[in-house]
């Protein structure tokens, strides 16, 4: 069906390879670029180019001779990707969205031109200009941007913290009391065509500011869950999306909801739509930017997510004995992404939980987290 179309991929993570993975199913011949010749992608594909995807002249020569390309990640060049749109390559999601994702006070300014509830924020160009609002603290701090993993976000209390904070452009965001933090990832066709999955429940790692599980179904009331996946739809036709769109948003304790941030591809977020929805993010993203028909995002099983971290380098081998007797456990699913051991903390991979009831999935979540927590140590 697809034995003359060329797609490419700018990044080389594991959102890549689980891209490569339903590409297989369709057929598809997927080149990748990324600047690590040890990525995940480069044992996936047969089309792996090293090279820079910020680079203008890498990802043109790159992407000259594609009929199609997407992203997963948002660190790329907008220039090269504007000149090979207008040289025929359809490019999913647009230059343009990347481009007012890829800057967080950007990112927020378009939303509040659009009437889409977010955070109050100010820009600060750096720890000089953010002494002037030490009166807003407690606060968190955001680079504008290269933030990612939570890598790029930190909390200043007092301004007794000012010497940590990051002296580059960044947002300043007032602290809200925050109930909930959830996301929807959202579908768009190019014909304007949406859907949204059921929303998941997110719970962080407060001290390294990443995500450490997440619940499906959120378990929010009707009304509430309605409410994100309406602003969800809205975000997605504001940006003008053609593909997957994760959408993060704060509920506050006294029910107000905020965008908090956009992610205009897969996402960690989205994880568990492999084994617990209709249509995997993954499939669902290619069918839109092939042009195919949008895929269920029905929830078919209640499920839990829990990202694996690097540990230190001297406890390897305890998380892997751990690993195995997780999946001594019924309906727990592994996915390792078969990155280059590096730095403590990094995500490594992520496990799901199925079950057929949301408190069972729980209840099984419990043991694993406890079980990798111990690796952590």
């Amino acid at each position: 069906m697809f034995d003359n179309l060329k797609i490419g991929i700018l990044g080389g993570g594991q959102l890549g390879a689980m891209l490569l993975r339903y590409a297989i199913d369709f057929g598809l011949d997927v080149a990748v670029l990324d600047k690590d010749s040890k990525s995940p992608c480069s044992r996936y594909s047969g089309s792996f180019t090293t090279g820079d995807p910020l680079s203008y002249d890498d990802v043109v020569r790159f992407g000259k001779n594609l009929d199609v390309i997407t992203i997963e990640k948002e660190a790329v060049n907008i220039e090269a990707l504007k000149t090979l749109r207008d040289s025929g390559v359809k490019v999913y999601p647009s230059p343009e969205t990347i481009e007012l994702i890829q800057d967080k006070y950007v990112q927020k300014q378009f939303l509040k031109e659009h009437n889409i509830p977010v955070v109050m924020g100010w820009l600060v160009m750096d720890r000089a200009e953010l002494e002037q609002h030490v009166t807003k603290f407690p606060a968190c701090l955001k680079k504008c941007t290269s933030g990612y993993d939570g890598n790029g976000v930190i909390m200043l209390q007092t301004a007794e913290d000012l010497g940590k904070a990051f002296n580059e452009p960044c947002v300043l965001e007032e602290l809200i009391d925050v109930k909930q933090e959830i996301s929807v990832i959202v579908s768009r066709n190019e014909s304007g065509v949406i859907e949204c999955y059921d929303p998941v429940l997110m719970m962080f790692d407060k001290e390294r500011m990443l995500l450490d599980f997440q619940i499906c179904p959120a378990g929010l009331a009707p009304d509430v869950a309605m409410q994100v996946c309406n602003i969800a739809m809205r975000v997605a036709t504001a940006v003008n999306l053609t593909g997957i769109m994760a959408v993060e948003m704060f509920i506050a304790t006294n029910g107000k909801i905020y965008v908090n941030e956009l992610a205009p591809r897969p996402h960690n977020s989205g994880h568990h739509t492999i084994e617990a929805a209709a249509t995997s993010q993954f499939e669902q993203h290619l069918r839109l930017i092939l042009g195919l028909p949008m895929g269920s995002a029905r929830t078919t099983k209640p499920s839990v997510m829990i990202n694996v971290l690097e540990p230190a380098a001297h406890r390897r081998q305890i998380i892997e004995a751990a690993l195995k007797t997780i999946l001594c456990t019924n309906d727990i699913h592994l996915h390792w992404y078969g990155k280059e051991k590096g730095r403590e903390g990094r995500k490594m991979g992520h496990v799901t939980i199925t079950s057929e009831s949301r408190e069972e999935a729980m209840s099984k979540s419990i043991m694993i987290r406890h079980l990798l927590k111990e690796t952590y140590a």
